[in-house]
């Protein structure tokens, strides 16, 4: 698979003083934006049933999530993003079985022009209010690692914040998840607590056959 950065994040339910708690330990407000996001899949799911996930972000392209290693379990995810896209092409073709477009270079088209060919379809969009967060906290080691905080609002009313690192190498994740979960005591996270992706909500809300689906592989488990 093409090489892309390795995100381990940790989804939350955000309370009201989540904001104010952030300034205290240090946070900054780096934005507030709202955007709209676009999944695509086949109508079997054929993509999300196996843990790989395209999205179309408004004024950010396309996103590949596809998953990692997971040698650490708990409630956290852990994902390789592609974002160039004829990386994202040639892995979508490999999961769906195909041979790669045209004659040419693969992907040279775009994420656009495979979409028909390979069967995928818009599954789900909606917009998100976020306000992202930048934390630096400092190890016993010494080293400072950059944390992100996300704290999202759907327009179909679903709130889930997010503690996120971003790491190049696979070795790299277990002190990510260690940084990442020690923001999340401070933020008042419980330990084990798990928050549904906006997606999934989206789909058990308005698509629950196709929910019904994900749960079906899943289980309980929680998702992307």
């Amino acid at each position: 698979m093409a090489q892309g950065l390795i995100e381990v994040e940790r989804k939350f339910v955000p309370g009201p003083g989540t904001e104010e708690r952030l300034q205290e330990l240090g946070g900054t407000l780096e934005h507030r934006v709202t955007f709209r996001d676009s999944y695509y899949d086949t109508p079997e799911l054929s993509l999300m049933r196996t843990d790989y996930w395209l999205r179309q972000r408004e004024g950010s392209g396309w996103e590949l999530k596809c998953p990692g290693a997971a040698s650490v379990s708990g409630p956290h995810t852990e994902y390789t993003e592609l974002t160039a896209e004829p990386s994202i092409v040639v892995q979508l073709c490999e999961v769906l079985g195909a041979g790669a477009p045209g004659a040419g270079a693969p992907g040279a088209g775009g994420v656009a022009a495979v979409l028909g060919p390979l069967g995928l379809q818009l599954v789900a969009s909606f917009v998100t209010k976020r306000s992202a967060w930048k934390v630096v906290l400092s190890g016993a080691d010494g080293e400072e690692r950059l944390l992100r905080v996300d704290l999202d609002t759907a327009d179909f009313g679903y709130a889930v914040g997010e503690v996120e690192a971003l790491v190049h190498k696979e070795t790299e994740v277990p002190a990510a998840l260690e940084k990442i979960h020690h923001l999340s005591s401070l933020l008042g996270v419980l330990a084990q607590e798990r928050a549904p992706a906006k997606l999934i909500v989206y789909l058990q809300r308005f698509r629950p056959q196709d929910y019904q689906r994900l749960l079906e592989v899943y289980g309980s488990k929680v998702k992307p």
